[in-house]
């Protein structure tokens, strides 16, 4: 029976949080496991881990959160704290989101408990890319993965292309690198779209947290200059994501250019059924992102049918091969005149995508925990 540590779940969902791609991701280990994990979750300088009872009414509250979530999250983790001393058997201990890695005592935990770790790493952008993380996350990014690498059993990464920045991390510093699985992520579950177009005009969508690295800041130039071309003739452009952190440059263009009035929408809080209607009916989902770890609402995109122009990264390449359109992050020239060819009504480098995109298969989360659950039994986790 593996532990299943929700700390970073259960302080983003009291503080009514949005999920972020991390959080998907940990809410969908959390459905894969709900009946046969525990709940860890770390709180006033404990590891308190919850009873079976306890910890489905945790896992419950997170994966649907009723009227009563908050209630029922601080009721199960006050009661393990106020009346559970008992310490981790052992056994294998999840954590997939990062959280607390950064902590000295958390690999010293770990031995005392003697757990067998098993991680999820993301990405290493904040060490790669320190100009797109906030400042200091490279450095506290250092230390989750010295907690990993010192105390995992083994890593779990999402592509290729992470577990080469790893490797090459690894190599640099002298560490030893446990054994490290490339296992995809599968798109999220998306609800059936309505019928009804939510805008009448054709319009694009870009999904993600507005944040440096996402380069929304040059696609919000574009559509001043189509602006200015088209006036209100020019499509639409959709901003699907909470603002994040440093994107004042992106906020001004937002709340203060006279002529993105109209022409840009922005939905900070949107539910899974609007989310799917705005992709189903969109000219094509926008990835402009200068780095991505692995870049999930591309094969969202691809699975419901929805072209994609993208950067040229690897990574993407890496799940889509050449199935969408891919440009230089910076060429802006050539992203309005790919934006302006799937904007047509016959565009046919857009149909030309649609006829590459026949077949197309994304990763299932069947076969994504098929290989974790040999991950677990493999390191000795199973029961």
């Amino acid at each position: 029976m593996p532990l299943i540590d929700v700390t970073r779940l259960c302080g983003r969902q009291l503080a009514g949080r949005l999920p972020t791609g991390v959080d998907r991701v940990s809410l969908e280990y959390v459905r894969h496991f709900r009946r046969r994990a525990q709940a860890l979750v770390r709180y006033g300088g404990r590891w308190v881990m919850l009873g079976a009872v306890d910890s489905a009414r945790v896992f419950a509250a997170l994966l649907e959160p009723g009227a009563d979530f908050r209630r029922d999250i601080r009721w199960s983790v006050g009661k393990g704290y106020a009346l559970s001393w008992r310490r981790p058997a052992e056994r294998v201990l999840l954590n997939t989101g990062h959280s607390g890695l950064e902590r000295p005592d958390y690999a010293a935990r770990i031995a005392r408990c003697h757990l067998q770790a098993l991680f999820f790493l993301h990405d290493l952008i904040p060490i790669t890319h320190p100009e797109y993380s906030r400042p200091g996350e490279g450095e506290r990014h250092e230390r989750r993965l010295h907690t990993m690498l010192s105390a995992g059993s083994a890593i779990i990464v999402n592509s290729r292309s992470t577990q080469r920045t790893l490797e090459s991390f690894t190599s640099a510093r002298g560490f030893r690198l446990p054994r490290c699985e490339v296992v995809p992520l599968a798109p999220m579950r998306l609800p059936l779209p309505a019928r009804e177009r939510p805008l009448e005009a054709r319009y694009f969508v870009i999904l993600g947290t507005i944040e440096p690295r996402k380069n929304h800041w040059m696609l919000l130039h574009l559509w001043r200059q189509l602006a200015d071309q088209l006036g209100p003739a020019a499509p639409r452009l959709v901003l699907i994501g909470q603002r994040g952190w440093e994107c004042e440059q992106v906020t001004d263009l937002l709340e203060r250019c006279e002529s993105l009035r109209g022409l840009v929408i922005e939905e900070p809080k949107c539910s899974d059924t609007q989310l799917a209607t705005w992709l189903h009916h969109a000219q094509a989902l926008l990835f402009p992102s200068f780095v991505e770890g692995y870049g999930m609402p591309l094969p969202e995109a691809l699975t419901a049918g929805v072209p994609v122009i993208a950067s040229d990264l690897a990574v993407f390449r890496e799940s889509a091969a050449e199935i969408p359109d891919y440009l230089d992050p910076l060429d802006g020239a050539g992203w309005k005149a790919v934006v302006l060819d799937y904007a047509k009504p016959d565009s046919q480098r857009r149909r030309a995508q649609l006829e590459r995109m026949i077949g197309f298969q994304a990763p299932t989360w069947q076969s994504h925990f098929a290989a974790v659950d040999g991950l677990i039994e493999h390191i000795g986790g199973s029961d």
